[in-house]
């Protein structure tokens, strides 16, 4: 491993014009296409209204602390997440790395591609060109799935141009930095997905049946609550939701001013992506209730998640609406864009950070390097066996990657440089102190329900195949695709950095 010096001054670092500018940027970041197809359907198969209770628990006990933790471990040493790391120790530089490598080449490429489908799905709208079968028109007529992931197939242009289209955006986004890219950006984005998203619950409250869905939504069913797995869901929801784990809040952070509120920050983020959530569940249930009252179905034969929700569900109710459907749907797919590009350039943005802070590479080359690999990464899931790619990869570094993420960060932060030292840091800054229970939940509580998410995940998928894939495909392209960028993430943390650290 490298070794990592201290003592000399840091080159002058990008900050947030604005405490405004830097929540906008991670809220966005937080904010994705998971809160509206992924929370919605997770609350209702785990007791409606009552999952919130729950849900709201694993925010206060482990996505506020890791999310202070990361605000915290960025301010602090003000850097990325492999320089935040490496100041700890070199170590553990590997760990901030892998994060970066496996977010930026593994989550990043699929994710562009959805948002790509959504492009395409905006114009798709403007005429309702899906017809009559959404299912059909998505799976075999857009995407032109193929039998499995062994069978790749040819490149679907309408998405491959899309995903240019997407990159193109993310390119520019970050390619003028902070202040006048990405927050910039985020004034604009954030305000836009908020005035969609209100627009969409508020029309979707005037619908007949809606109302329908809406209580099924938030009808509590308290029996759950005595389920393991419900809270198990509850505390996965969180980690998925929020970006932590994936380098890009720490990078975030160490644009922040020395003199911040730190604590209240993250509070506020964390805050405003679970109130996002709650308020697209209402768009999403009153749109389902609505359609089962039109097809004369029972709400469970209508209600899905994932992109069943956006690419079918959603198009088959927008199909029946009793006027502007055309106006509807294209709102609807904007929303799901603007969401997904607000995600997409933080991550581009940790990784960029990533590599300036250590090679000190141009920043615009380094973005514009990073732009045409994602692309290119990307084009394999804009195949006809790409959804199939698509969701084992998605599965393997959502659920296990991740999870070891933030296990290894928790340990890290929590033992080695001891939490208390971070805890007093952003005491220091912060209105809002935090006692012992943060600390306790970084070095026990988080740590613990990650393991036991990770050995029951684990213990399904060995059991049965994820979705019935062949175990073949699960390890040539799942758990290798984990294994290569582990690989890559030591090699270039053994690298030597170009100039000094020092902790700031």
């Amino acid at each position: 491993m490298s070794t990592v010096h201290s003592g000399d001054t840091q080159p002058h670092r990008a900050q947030w014009k604005t405490r405004s500018g830097f929540l906008f940027a991670a809220i966005g970041s937080a904010v994705g296409l998971g809160n509206i197809w992924r929370f919605p359907y997770v609350a209702y198969e785990n007791g409606g209204g009552a999952f919130l209770i729950p849900y709201f628990v694993a925010l206060i006990a482990a996505g506020i602390p890791l999310m202070i933790l990361e605000h915290g471990l960025g301010h602090k040493m003000r850097g990325s997440a492999p320089m935040a790391f490496a100041k700890i120790s070199p170590n553990w530089e590997w760990v901030g790395w892998w994060t970066v490598i496996f977010v930026m080449f593994g989550i990043s490429l699929y994710y562009a591609v959805v948002i790509s489908w959504c492009v395409d799905y905006l114009f798709f709208a403007a005429n309702l060109s899906w017809g009559a079968d959404p299912n059909t028109f998505f799976f075999k007529d857009f995407l032109g799935t193929t039998s499995g992931p062994g069978e790749v197939g040819d490149l679907r242009l309408p998405i491959l141009f899309s995903l240019l289209g997407v990159w193109l955006i993310n390119w520019v986004v970050v390619f003028f930095g902070v202040q006048k890219g990405i927050e910039k950006a985020s004034k604009i984005f954030i305000p836009v997905l908020v005035l969609l998203t209100v627009t969409l619950t508020v029309w979707t409250l005037f619908l007949p049946g809606a109302m329908d869905g809406i209580k099924i939504y938030l009808t509590p069913d308290f029996s759950k609550l005595g389920e393991l797995s419900v809270w198990g869901a509850a505390f996965a929801q969180i980690f998925f939701t929020l970006s932590i784990g994936f380098g890009i809040m720490i990078a975030y952070a160490s644009y922040l001013p020395r003199k911040c509120d730190i604590n209240a920050n993250a509070t506020i983020t964390c805050l405003a992506n679970s109130m996002y959530s709650l308020v697209a569940g209402v768009a999403v249930f009153g749109t389902l209730g609505f359609m089962a009252q039109q097809s004369g179905k029972p709400f469970s034969e209508v209600v899905t998640g994932g992109p069943g929700l956006a690419f079918v569900a959603y198009p088959q109710a927008i199909s029946t609406f009793p006027s502007f459907a055309k106006l509807f749907g294209v709102c609807f797919f904007l929303a799901l864009i603007v969401a997904g590009v607000s995600s997409l350039v933080s991550i581009l943005e940790a990784f960029t950070a990533a590599v300036v802070d250590k090679f000190h590479y141009p920043r615009r080359s380094v973005v514009t390097v990073l732009s045409m690999l994602g692309f290119l990464g990307g084009m394999i899931f804009t195949s006809g066996g790409g959804l199939f790619w698509l969701d084992i990869v998605d599965h393997c570094l959502s659920e296990y990657g991740l999870f070891f993420a933030c296990i290894l960060q928790c340990l890290v932060v929590g033992w080695i440089y001891k939490a208390k030292k971070l805890r007093e840091h952003v005491n220091g800054l912060s209105k809002w102190q935090l006692g012992n229970w943060w600390e306790f939940s970084i070095k026990f509580l988080i740590p613990g329900v990650l393991l036991f998410l990770v050995i029951s995940g684990l213990a399904k998928d060995l059991k049965e195949p994820y979705e019935g894939y062949s175990w073949l495909a699960m390890v040539l392209i799942g758990r290798d695709w984990l294994l290569l960028t582990l690989i890559a993430a030591l090699f270039v943390a053994a690298r030597p950095w170009r100039k000094k650290l020092n902790e700031s």
